[in-house]
């Protein structure tokens, strides 16, 4: 939920008739429509108010887009000498890069320029392994070319910075073409042409294209330069071109809207197979449960499961082959395993996001500007989106590290300058980053070469990503640590990083005092566009609402705000992948009511589960959806908090019996609680924190908070160490795995004293090794010397005391007296919380 103060809702401003009637005939609106005027009122509001921009940006066919030459000169040199390689037959790579943008940007140019080279004959491409490479050209991808004859590379969503590489293409004779859209070098690279729309006015209806855009229009000036060569229109390349813009959040506006239009037209043909001309995205449009006909098809659908591919597997080649390919059995397996992926990934995400909130439940966040975590286990291709939730939910920059251990061997160069690039890209935080709030000139100003530091450590490295929130500059922030980071990249709102890993205490701590330094962080704003009732939900507003599509930067989807209202049927449960098995990823669903109507409206709460949605009645801020795969129109809760009046009932009931102290009870009491029924803590915490985060979540839910855990074990530290080798015994006999959860709770001890114990049990000769969630443990006899048995008693040592401080802490939270947990709850209850994310399913 988000306070009120958090919320602004647009003023309704008195509209001019003439604009209401020119919206409405650009729309085809009846003015009996009911909904019409709401349209009307989006459109002022957003300044789409001149009659002439307004029929252009309703309609596509009244839209006149740019002519590809008006990149001038530089596409003109590219376009020749792309005529010279087809002249001479010369091979040539398209080089492309793994998310959506540069995976939708290569199969445009391997469809597109397939009409003019033989593909796998004199056309060919390289897309850059997530994991193990970096964005951008590399030394080692050029000598691959090189080796398959190619003297031409033709980069996409790509190559703008990489001078060191494209001089060495030179050196091997190799010529280089630059598509790109990302941040220009302040001196122009060694290449035949650069065609990048950042060269261009801001104002430009060009200015804004993703990667994806500018090779389309590449594509099509060589289809007007050569137009009698093409066997394919080249309107069929535009559901490509749609999912790479979407997916890539560009602002919606001049030809990024209009190909975006036109791109949804063509992709929603994929859907049927009347029409459908790429049987990869028909089958992971159904596999998805998308028709294709919405923006939200690829945000929510066709998006997520692209980049999923290379977050999970590293390598995004077959991603292409999916998009292109005319084989409809290769296209199933190939759109069977992308599903798999991104099911994978949910998992991943949902896993990693609850092991940072168990993180933070240990932290003091009233003191806490930066959250800085860091863990051996998180896998590193999520880490950007986790970190874009953390943000969003608690109200802070958040930065997130792998610290899984590698010695870097080289001597410089080749694979640090790979890093760098890595952390440049990955700090132009393309998912999970409130994108509208990062201007391009912000960017323009802070994504250069010289944003990534050498460091000259050769300890161990922690690399990660960074996302920021309600306005902080995250960039200057972190850059004013440079002198303890390896390398860094990025914006005011997103980054990627490096740095040793005994830094990392160090760093957060600097971190915290320059923020502390700070004003008090801006509180984060939910602006709703329309205020309504149940009542006006359906059909009628949707379809009206949907003339404003694709929503995006600059034109976000509206947000409905309905007051007054409560929650019924409300029921969480997890996901389904398209085999049926359930995905560890939470949805609820629930009906919304309010005075207006006798009739309920479906909806769903991502990532939430049922005893977060509040009782009573409440503010929600909503957006309007249609459920292709239920045929029903249904809402997205966005954000929602308790109205005046159950707030104060609340704030009473907090005086009078909020908190029940149940500890020890054989039995749950049956008297009736004054908010019913409470919160049960039945785990005894360990600090303040867990508590604070117990008592902030009742608050919330307008419950009382039972205090009913029982009294804590105290099993000498011995005994839990000779239990957990009997398990790792177990386990390493029987193959069976143990997940983080079933140890802790099996042996009664926390993350600390468990971290230990495993690092114990290496010097007795155990290998663990984590997966799927679970721990698997194998063991073989160690030679005498493996390790001392000085080494192995002080580690044991170790093991007992963080087993004894936990115990004690847990001993200690099982007597305080009632009357001081109330008083840390009233100091909670004045602390501010931002908990609320939106976030992709």
């Amino acid at each position: 939920m988000t306070d009120s103060a958090a919320w602004q809702v647009q003023s309704i401003a008195p509209l001019p008739d003439w604009f209401v009637q020119a919206v409405n005939q650009a729309a085809n609106l009846s003015a009996s429509n009911v909904a019409a005027p709401y349209v009307a009122q989006l459109l002022w509001q957003r300044g789409i108010q001149d009659p002439d921009r307004l029929a252009g940006f309703l309609n596509p066919d009244c839209y006149q887009p740019a002519s590809p030459f008006d990149f001038g000169q530089e596409m003109q040199w590219a376009v020749e000498r792309l005529q010279q390689a087809r002249l001479h037959q010369e091979p040539i790579a398209i080089w492309g890069d793994f998310d959506a943008d540069g995976v939708t940007a290569t199969a445009v140019l391997w469809d597109g320029l397939g009409q003019f080279f033989s593909q796998q004959q004199t056309l060919f491409y390289y897309i850059p392994n997530r994991l193990t490479e970096s964005h951008g050209l590399s030394q080692q991808g050029i000598d691959t070319l090189y080796a398959k004859h190619c003297r031409l590379i033709v980069t996409c969503d790509t190559g703008s910075t990489n001078l060191t590489e494209i001089e060495y293409a030179r050196s091997l004779g190799m010529d280089v073409i630059v598509t790109d859209h990302h941040t220009l070098s302040a001196m122009r690279p060694p290449v035949t042409a650069i065609v990048n729309p950042r060269h261009l006015p801001t104002d430009h209806p060009l200015a804004t294209l993703s990667g994806v855009a500018v090779a389309y229009k590449l594509v099509e000036a060589l289809y007007e330069t050569l137009p009698d060569i093409p066997q394919k229109p080249l309107e069929s390349l535009l559901d490509l071109v749609a999912i790479g813009l979407i997916a890539d959040l560009v602002e919606l506006k001049g030809d990024c809207r209009y190909l975006a239009q036109r791109g949804i037209e063509q992709l929603q043909k994929q859907s049927n197979p009347a029409t459908a001309t790429r049987p990869g995205l028909s089958r992971l449009l159904a596999l998805c449960k998308r028709s294709g006909d919405r923006p939200t098809d690829i945000s929510f659908g066709l998006g997520p499961r692209i980049n999923a591919v290379s977050r999970i597997q590293g390598d995004a080649h077959f991603c292409v082959e999916l998009l292109t390919s005319q084989d409809a059995r290769l296209c199933n397996h190939l759109a069977e395993a992308t599903e798999l992926a991104n099911t994978r990934r949910k998992a991943l995400q949902k896993e990693v996001i609850q092991h940072v909130k168990a993180r933070l439940a240990q932290l003091d966040l009233s003191t806490t500007r930066v959250i800085v975590l860091a863990d051996d286990q998180w896998q590193l291709g999520v880490l950007g989106l986790v970190a874009g939730q953390i943000a969003q939910e608690y109200g802070r920059p958040t930065i997130l590290l792998n610290t899984e251990l590698e010695e870097r061997q080289e001597a410089g160069g080749g694979r640090q300058e790979a890093e760098g690039r890595r952390q440049e890209a990955e700090g132009r935080g393309q998912e999970a980053v409130e994108p509208s709030a990062v201007s391009r000139q912000q960017q323009n100003s802070t994504l250069h070469p010289s944003s990534f530091i050498p460091h000259p450590s050769s300890s161990p490295l922690a690399r990660g990503s960074a996302r920021s929130v309600n306005n902080i500059d995250l960039y200057q922030l972190v850059q004013d640590q440079a002198h303890l980071l390896h390398r860094f990249g990025g914006h005011p709102y997103a980054a990627g990083l490096s740095l040793p890993v005994e830094n990392i205490p160090l760093f957060t701590e600097a971190l915290n005092q320059q923020a502390r330094q700070m004003a008090e962080m801006a509180r984060p704003s939910l602006q709703a566009d329309l205020a309504l009732t149940i009542a006006a939900l359906g059909k009628e507003l949707f379809q009206a609402l949907k003339l404003l599509e694709p929503c995006g930067m600059g034109n976000p989807a509206p947000k409905l705000l309905i007051q007054n209202c409560w929650f019924e049927q409300v029921r969480n449960q997890n996901i389904k992948d398209w085999k049926g098995g359930k995905v560890r990823y939470i949805k609820t669903e629930f009906e919304l009511r309010d005075d207006s109507t006798q009739h309920g409206f479906p909806g769903l709460w991502w990532e939430h589960y049922q005893d977060e949605v509040p009782r009573g009645r409440c503010d929600a801020i909503v957006e309007l959806d249609f459920n292709t795969y239920q045929k029903r129109y249904e809402i997205r809760l966005i954000a929602v908090r308790p109205c005046e009046s159950t707030a104060l009932t609340a704030s009473s009931a907090a005086s009078d019996g909020w908190l029940l102290d149940w500890r020890g009870l054989n039995s749950v009491p049956t008297h009736a609680s004054p908010l019913s029924p409470p919160l049960i803590l039945s785990q005894c915490p360990t600090s303040w924190a867990e508590l604070q985060v117990w008592f902030r979540r009742a608050k919330q839910e307008q419950r009382s908070l039972a205090i009913a855990y029982a009294a804590p074990p105290q099993t000498e530290p011995q005994m839990l160490w000779q239990q957990l080798v009997g398990i790792a015994k177990y386990l390493s006999r029987t193959g069976q795995s143990a997940t983080r959860i079933q140890l802790l709770e099996k042996l009664g001890i926390g993350d600390r004293a468990l971290k230990l114990g495993f690092q114990t049990l290496e010097l007795l000769g155990f290998t663990l090794r984590f997966s799927d969630n679970a721990f698997y443990v194998s063991w073989q006899e160690q030679p005498s010397h493996f390790s001392t048995d000085t080494a192995l008693t002080a580690a044991v040592e170790q093991f007992a005391i963080a087993v004894k401080e936990e115990q004690f802490r847990r001993q200690y939270f099982y007597q305080v007296p009632l009357a001081t947990m109330q008083a840390v709850a009233q100091a909670a209850s004045a602390e501010r919380t931002t908990p609320l994310n939106l976030d992709d399913p």
